[in-house]
């Protein structure tokens, strides 16, 4: 049976009682019927990440002959299918790697373990209230979140010392409005000054609109979320708008490109910048040319400041597994400050932990690292996090109106029609 979303107040509490050290996570049994085998199915792809995850299985399984972990190698491509069908047929793994804004279809389904009783109060104090928020749904918590990467623009850096612009920093950052001005000076014989990767514009548009004051989803007070599509949340689609249809800034064929296809562009001098996540950084410092220079710099900030929506990466543990106790102790271990640091080094992002934010690995100037520890703070969670129908309104609503546009092919009321009318719609059919 399906869990009823509860009202937000009581996702707050449950939260608080979780962050307050509700929790148990005792050692653990070790069971009467010899070793105890976990699987671990994780989503790490880069080498670095791969090789990180499968050295600190390795170290568990040593120091814990009598609980040991399998890894298990998944893949972000069909992650939630692939996950649904295990649910479904009883051969989920223990511990699953997944994201965030993954995980509520899965936590409302039943299918993933509240971990409120069993997580340590190390690790609920160590990740900050609002990261926790990310994987809260009605009165559960049903992931630990662990990795982020916020948004951040990796720019030419002969470019853009040539043009004498300001060089924006994260203590103070580029507006929305001199950002839009910066990239016209940017912008010279074959060379745009950005160019803005939307081949998927709806996390992008929500994640960046919240520096402008933008949220679209509000939740009411009875727990239903509407669509509103307010000033705030005009800023940062509108200037992307007029970049690529005004002001010619930003490329018209980037649009349609994923954040790998603007690299070549990039390199060769076509795009002085490119907004893309944090974890990128790796693609560049492996595929760009030898003597090409480049930089990091943060995103441009509004009324609310540097924030950022994220859907950070998480742990969870199957409602099925016979050994939950032991699996969240095989997380709590995965995630020390230590291997946390590991774990975001190997995937180039950044963690979730305070501690292992700290660590000063991630704060050095090489690649950007000092950029993205700064920008850390200012990260929130994704607004539509929590919202059920968000999947169906992003892929038949949000999708082919911000597609549209961008390109020019509509204007700013027809956006907000089919976004708050059309996606009202869409919501209340989960809402009823």
């Amino acid at each position: 049976m399906r869990r009823r979303l509860a009202a937000t107040a009581a996702a707050l509490t449950a939260l608080a009682l979780l962050l307050s050290g509700c929790s148990g996570g005792g050692d653990g049994g070790g069971g009467t019927g010899g070793t105890i085998r976990l699987s671990f199915q994780s989503l790490a792809w880069q080498k670095e990440s791969v090789d990180a995850n499968k050295q600190l299985v390795r170290e568990w399984n040593t120091a814990h002959p009598d609980i040991q972990v399998d890894y298990v190698q998944g893949s972000w491509d069909n992650v939630h299918d692939q996950l649904l069908t295990s649910f479904e047929g009883g051969e989920a793994p223990d511990i699953i790697h997944d994201a965030s804004d993954d995980l509520a279809d899965f936590a409302y389904g039943g299918y993933l373990a509240d971990l409120r009783t069993l997580l340590p109060g190390r690790l609920t104090g160590d990740i900050p209230r609002r990261s926790w928020e990310t994987t809260t749904f009605g009165d559960g918590v049903y992931g630990v979140p662990f990795l982020q990467e916020p948004k951040v623009l990796i720019a030419n850096t002969k470019i853009l010392t040539s043009s004498g612009v300001r060089i924006p920093t994260p203590e103070k950052p580029w507006s929305w409005p001199e950002f839009r001005q910066v990239t016209e000076e940017l912008t010279g014989k074959g060379t745009y000054g950005v160019a803005w990767p939307l081949k998927e514009p709806v996390s992008v548009t929500l994640n960046l609109g919240l520096s402008a004051g933008g949220q679209l989803f509000h939740r009411g007070a009875d727990g239903k979320v509407a669509i509103r599509f307010g000033q705030g949340d005009q800023v940062m689609p509108g200037t992307v708008r007029d970049q690529v249809n005004t002001d010619a800034s930003a490329a018209r064929s980037a649009l349609g490109m994923g954040g790998s296809d603007t690299l070549p562009g990039f390199f060769g001098g076509k795009y002085a910048m490119v907004p893309l996540g944090f974890s990128y950084r790796q693609q560049v410092v492996e595929q760009a040319p030898e003597d090409f220079e480049w930089t990091v710099l943060p995103a441009p900030a509004g009324s609310g400041g540097l924030a950022q929506g994220v859907s950070p990466q998480t742990l969870s543990v199957a409602e099925d597994s016979p050994h939950k106790e032991e699996a969240v102790r095989f997380i709590d271990f995965l995630l020390r400050p230590r291997n946390m640091v590991r774990l975001a080094r190997g995937d180039w992002m950044l963690p979730t932990g305070t501690e292992a934010l700290a660590d000063p690995a991630l704060h050095t100037e090489e690649n950007g690292w000092a950029t993205g520890a700064a920008l850390a703070r200012a990260l929130r969670p994704a607004p539509a996090q929590s919202v059920r129908g968000y999947p169906e309104w992003k892929d038949k609503v949000a999708t082919p109106a911000l597609q549209e546009y961008y390109s020019g092919a509509i204007g700013t009321e027809e956006l907000r029609k089919r976004l708050v009318v059309d996606g009202n719609r869409v919501l209340a059919r989960y809402q009823r």
